[in-house]
């Protein structure tokens, strides 16, 4: 069920990449527990290289907000999100949704667009939320 929310956000947008992220007990902060790929584009699932818990996207998730970047090489000047960025196949754009439960971060959801920057729309932005909001639900 939560893949078919992931699989409908990935069609909506016809973007390259949705993850649902979970902070579990004993795993790596925050790994991938839901992953679906447009034709062509490869997994992260298992990508250790990057320390997310220090990823400025994930410190504004994790503080409640939705990050939306139309060209994420140009929002933040930090290095490690530059190397991220190379390390998740070339992402270009990105949208990063907190799934709250209780007032309580219980996932991340990504939508990535890999190669180059897009312009979101205000729907795909709606869409993510919703998608986010399903998701909780679900868990």
């Amino acid at each position: 069920m939560l893949e078919d929310v992931l699989r409908d956000l990935l069609e909506a947008t016809r973007a390259s990449r949705v993850t649902l992220r979970r902070d579990l007990p004993g795993e790596q902060p925050f790994p991938i527990v839901e992953e679906v790929l447009a034709p062509g584009v490869g997994s992260i699932r298992g990508v250790t290289s990057v320390d997310l818990p220090s990823q400025p996207v994930v410190l504004e998730v994790q503080r409640g907000f939705q990050v939306v970047q139309d060209d994420s090489a140009r929002a933040y000047d930090d290095p490690a999100f530059l190397r991220m960025l190379e390390a998740y196949g070339g992402l270009a754009a990105q949208i990063v949704t907190p799934v709250m439960r209780a007032g309580r971060l219980e996932g991340i959801l990504s939508l990535h667009q890999l190669g180059e920057p897009r312009a979101w729309t205000a729907e795909e932005v709606s869409v993510a939320r919703r998608a986010a909001e399903r998701v909780g639900e679900l868990l």
